[in-house]
């Protein structure tokens, strides 16, 4: 009897201990599948006035599948909102690859496991983050085409890095704004304009453009068209195919335009320079006075582009409004002229607008450089009647630099050169002294023999000093130097071809 019971209790306590087992079993079976901790979350906008935002956040589990969960503020008790990944970005659109799960209104959650897209195409953690797609939270089943929110996922995310340029109105359009170019993890740009003071019905057809608003060229990007004020493009290449990344369309010489209409694209409404040609901020403005009694006055405003290039701005009051006056950079100053050496765009009612990479001459010139030449602006009547001048400032280094000093120099043969001027008369290869940050003149009449100031005393063109120096080289005309303050304190002239032909030039402070 007592092992009847033993053995009963054995069979009761196997039975306890089998369904314990099976128990824990299911416990874990329930459990499912648990994250391996590598996560990432994209941010989602709220579209339009919804007031509707959030994240969505992508998560790897331990079996490969993906969990993909949308937390959304701002919805509300009673909503079902469908959701979806799509391909490309949401500046492109494009058609839906992965149903989501509706995002609950009340709780403003959404949580979907994912294996494959919806075309059976299999997928993992990192072919997701990396993928080229955006999600889309939709109003009701029944409004797909009202969007709640909307946010980049996978390679078209966002890196952070941007560059905003500023859109100026043309004319009398009263329209304004900014573009701003940001950067995908891609390299791809998401280009986006946002304007002040456009119709609500507007629909300007919007285009990228080579050279600079100063000097335009063709389009080289197609953009879309701003509506009541905004654009949204994604940009990887130019129109002709070529790819661009981000990092080269920020330093792209290029400009945007904003036309009035699609019949009607002659009419800019806004415009803006782009990439390297964005101004640093750094300008030098000068006086433009009127001659004679024009009643034209005004300015010219030199500012500097990333690129070293120069945009120059000329504004001026008084002007009529159907004027076209040649305009020219000259060397020398307005009390000691000389010739052209770069020409600036006409005055047309008041103004004028010129990108200046290099002078007429074809010679390079920087920022940095235009705004120590000792020139002037002449802005003239009209094109057959250049003798009159409307308007005249000096700028760079004739500025303040009041009258140049002179020295005219002529030649004794192939022996010496003669100097007058200065406290010198009819003297022989003079030792002469000029002092830094003054302006000197040499009217050269001393034909076969140019005049070379020079860093090595010796025949030849080679080791000429050009700083601060314009027209060197002349054998008749006028050499102007405005002494720079880091010019060595010896320099010396020489003739091109014939040794005895020469002096020092000592500077001082």
């Amino acid at each position: 009897m007592k092992s009847q019971k033993t053995t009963l209790i054995a069979f009761l306590l196997s039975i306890l201990l089998t369904a314990v087992f099976i128990g824990c079993n299911k416990d874990d079976e329930d459990n499912g599948p648990q994250p391996t901790g590598e996560e990432k979350t994209f941010e989602l906008g709220a579209v339009g006035s919804s007031g509707v935002s959030g994240t969505a956040l992508f998560e790897e589990l331990d079996d490969q599948s993906v969990r993909i969960t949308l937390t959304i503020a701002g919805t509300s008790s009673g909503g079902d909102h469908p959701s979806h990944i799509h391909a490309n970005s949401a500046a492109e659109g494009g058609g839906i690859v992965l149903d989501l799960t509706n995002v609950d209104g009340a709780t403003g959650i959404s949580e979907t496991i994912v294996t494959e897209l919806n075309d059976g195409t299999a997928v993992t953690y990192e072919s997701l983050i990396g993928f080229d797609g955006y999600i889309n939270v939709h109003t009701a089943s029944d409004n797909l085409g009202t969007l709640l929110a909307q946010g980049d996922i996978g390679s078209n995310e966002l890196t952070g890095e941007s560059e905003e340029y500023t859109m100026s109105a043309v004319g009398s359009s009263g329209v304004s704004g900014s573009v701003t170019f940001s950067e995908r993890v891609s390299g791809e740009t998401l280009v986006v304009i946002n304007l002040s003071g456009d119709p609500s019905d507007s629909n300007h057809p919007t285009h990228i453009h080579s050279g600079t608003a100063a000097s335009p060229g063709g389009i080289v990007i197609h953009l879309s068209n701003v509506k009541n004020g905004f654009s949204r493009t994604n940009v990887s290449a130019f129109s002709d195919g070529t790819a661009v990344t981000y990092d080269e369309l920020i330093a792209y010489a290029g400009y945007v335009n904003v036309h009035n209409a699609e019949g009607d694209l002659g009419t800019l409404v806004a415009q803006g320079d782009i990439g390297s040609n964005k101004l640093t901020g750094e300008s030098e403005e000068y006086s433009l006075s009127e001659v004679g009694d024009s009643g034209v006055s005004g300015t010219v405003t030199l500012s500097e582009r990333l690129n070293g290039h120069t945009l120059v701005v000329i504004s001026l009051t008084g002007d009529a409004t159907d004027s076209n006056r040649p305009t020219h950079i000259h060397t020398g100053s307005t009390a000691s002229p000389g010739g052209i050496v770069i020409h600036l765009s006409n005055v047309k009612n008041g103004s004028s607008k010129t990108n200046v990479t290099e002078f007429s001459d074809g010679t390079a010139v920087t920022y940095d450089e235009l705004i120590a030449y000792a020139g002037y602006v002449n802005v003239h009547n009209a094109e057959g009647d250049l003798a009159t001048l409307v308007a005249q400032g000096d700028i760079g280094s004739s500025v303040g630099a009041g009258t140049a000093i002179n020295y005219n120099v002529s030649n004794s043969g192939a022996s010496a050169y003669i100097f007058s001027g200065n406290g010198l008369t009819n003297s022989s290869n003079p030792n002469i002294t000029l002092q830094r940050g003054k302006t000197y003149t040499f009217t050269v009449a001393a034909p076969g023999h140019p005049f070379i100031i020079k860093s090595v005393q010796g025949t030849g063109s080679g080791d000429a000093y050009n700083t601060g120096v314009t027209g060197n080289g002349a054998s008749e005309g006028t050499i102007t130097f405005v002494v720079p303050g880091d010019a060595p304190s010896k320099l010396f002239y020489n003739c091109e071809f014939h040794a005895s032909m020469t002096g020092e030039i000592n500077i001082t402070d």
